[in-house]
């Protein structure tokens, strides 16, 4: 933050200017439109005239924050602001003017934190707390900070239809769901994160908007694009005419969020199913306004969800500054990870199963397993880019998500579908590795509890959202009979939502508790011995010192000269290391303490070990047996 205050102006919406306020739409479609005020102090209609380009302008005065309006298509339909800072009734109801710089920052010299310090918390507003809101979720800031968490990511919160949803059928975006909390409540959510000395990242949807509430399409259809289709109807349109104008909505929603929220960086959700043939593309010009707007100093980080693997996106300059994202969710490093973990191949886990840990263990080393090559699951299609001259901070790994638990039929998390010993493998693995961590809320203890898919749609759509999740699963085996199909949460259900809420209980039981102090270990660990190491890791820092067929040794090279090694058996029965050099050095971590000085040469079923080793040419061998 920069001051008491933040406010970003953009040319669409409601904006206060002391003397009334200012209401701007682009509606190219219309032939008319009328903005009306609602409300018991003030209702009246006035017509807003027609500008340039399918803008339309009408200035109110006398009025302020609170007031609330909508605005009539062709003498007919009301509909909200789709740039709407506030829906205080939902996705079809008046929009509510809010003053940007009413709600004073108390953490204003908040700069943000340097992205080799990333660990990563993600979490689900309505689900992380008893109250599912912003001020609720407030009260639980220590005891993530003493966690030793850095950075929370926040499921998306543009405004959704209903009272309960995972947050991508947003269509107000510049809302946050009136659900959780009004736009200061998530302020202070983020200023309290700042003073705990939490980063705060968002997730933004710009792939498409949800099927309920979105009225887009009625005066401004040149937001669509239909000779492009997506899983969600036309697509968003980024390269054909009015593509300008769409382009500068979303860019303003990616720094609408950095500078008038104060967070500390945007997750941008699935930008594989983005169709732009525009050169730069919108990725592109996204990340090029970030950087040309945020000052120099403050710490921000884009981070993108790509099936695709494009390591372009991810580039560095010479000094090893990312030019466009800094990092993404790295898929391959789950799917491989659960594979070894739980023993299930089927769907995508299918292009893993063939060797899992080479697969795991080029992601450890290389970023992708999936580096230009053919998909199996994909019938033969290629996948990803080279990605081994990134450094490893360029790829977030992680066990468990929002979508690998809630996209599973019953939304089981790792700890009910693998053995306890692979899920604190697991851990132990993933935290102390130069790789940002992620862990999804209730990880850290090994939560029972459940993560399901849920929305809250009208009648009709859910309908149609309930058959079609049962029939998504239809093709499993394990439901292959109606009454096995029936057993599917009802994903509309507000049941299914409250039981995907967080139990705190939970974590002060047996064995959960003692996962959490393991966590808590890892954690502090990896501030201490491993952080301090990685700024200025550079490519091709990884290598595979020798690969069994469910154990492995890589090495890091980390920015200090030193080499951070860990030695891994991610099976049920003992492996043996052939090459004990491997684990010279200082021994930082083992999930088997107990093991006597005979055992050095040999792993336990699930075993992972650390050290911090001077690196030597006996380390640099590379060996596959």
């Amino acid at each position: 933050m920069t001051g008491a205050s933040a406010i970003h102006r953009m040319p669409f919406g409601a904006e206060p200017d002391g003397e009334g306020v200012r209401f701007r739409l682009w509606a190219p479609n219309a032939n008319t439109i009328t903005l009306c005020l609602e409300g018991p102090e003030q209702t009246d209609e006035q017509p807003m005239p027609a500008l340039a380009d399918g803008w339309r302008e009408a200035h109110v005065a006398g009025i302020g924050e609170g007031a609330r309006y909508r605005f009539r298509v062709d003498n007919d339909l009301l509909v909200p602001d789709p740039a709407s800072r506030h829906q205080p009734l939902d996705v079809h109801g008046p929009s509510e003017v809010i003053d940007p710089t009413a709600y004073v920052w108390r953490c204003t010299d908040w700069r943000g934190r340097p992205w080799e310090d990333a660990v990563i918390y993600e979490l689900h507003v309505g689900a992380f707390t008893p109250e599912g809101t912003f001020r609720a979720a407030i009260d639980q800031l220590p005891y993530l900070a003493a966690l030793g968490v850095t950075a929370i990511e926040l499921m998306p919160v543009a405004d959704f239809p209903g009272a309960y949803d995972w947050g991508y059928d947003g269509v107000s975006l510049f809302a946050p769901d009136a659900t959780y909390g009004r736009p200061e409540d998530l302020k202070a959510f983020v200023d309290a994160a700042h003073g705990h000395g939490l980063m705060v990242i968002l997730d933004v949807v710009y792939n498409h908007f949800g099927p309920e509430g979105n009225y887009l399409h009625v005066y401004g259809k040149r937001f669509f694009n239909e000779a492009k289709h997506t899983p969600w109807g036309a697509a968003i349109n980024f390269d054909a005419d009015g593509s300008t104008i769409v382009r500068r909505f979303f860019i303003d929603n990616a720094l609408y969020w950095l500078e008038e929220f104060a967070f500390d960086g945007l997750r941008l959700d699935a930008v594989h199913a983005i169709d732009d043939s525009s050169d730069p593309d919108i990725l592109t010009d996204i990340a090029a306004a970030v950087r040309e707007r945020i000052p120099a100093g403050r710490h921000v980080h884009l981070v993108l969800e790509n099936d695709a693997n494009e390591a372009r996106y991810l580039a560095r300059d010479a000094r090893g500054e990312p030019l466009h994202y800094v990092a993404q969710w790295n898929d391959d490093v789950h799917h491989a990870l659960h594979v070894l973990m739980t023993g299930e191949d089927q769907g995508y886990y299918l292009d893993y199963a063939d060797d899992p840990v080479g697969r795991l263990v080029r992601c450890l080393t290389e970023g992708f397993a999936y580096q230009n090559d053919p998909s199996t699951y994909r019938r033969g299609e290629t996948r990803g880019e080279v990605s081994a001259h990134l450094p490893p901070t360029a790829f977030v790994a992680f066990t468990q998500n929002h979508d690998q638990i809630g996209n599973r039929a019953m939304g089981e998390r790792m700890a009910t579908i693998a053995p306890s010993a692979a899920v604190r493998a697991g851990l132990a693995l993933l935290l102390l590795a130069p790789a940002p961590p992620l862990l999804f809320m209730g990880e850290e203890w090994a939560s029972r509890r459940p993560f399901q898919f849920f929305c809250d749609f009208g009648d009709d759509l859910s309908a149609a959202v309930r058959d079609g999740r049962r029939r998504e699963f239809a093709a499993f085996p394990e439901f292959a009979d109606d009454a096995a199909l029936a057993r599917i949460p009802d994903p509309t259900a507000r049941s299914t939502f409250e039981a995907s809420k967080l139990d705190w209980q939970e974590r002060l039981g047996t064995p959960h508790s003692e996962v959490l102090a393991m966590t808590r270990a890892l954690l502090a660990l990896r501030a201490r011995e491993v952080v301090p190491r990685l700024a200025g890791t550079g490519d091709h820092a990884g290598r595979a010192l020798w690969m069994r067929e469910r154990s492995f040794a890589v090495r890091w090279r980390l920015a200090d000269g030193s080499g951070l090694v860990v030695t891994a058996n991610l099976g049920d029965v003992a492996a043996l290391t052939p090459d004990s050099q491997a684990e010279s050095g200082r021994l930082l971590f083992t999930t088997h303490a107990d093991l006597d000085a005979e055992a050095r040469n040999s792993l336990p079923p699930w075993c992972v070990r650390w050290h911090l080793a001077v690196i030597g040419a006996a380390t640099k061998r590379e060996v596959r047996s």
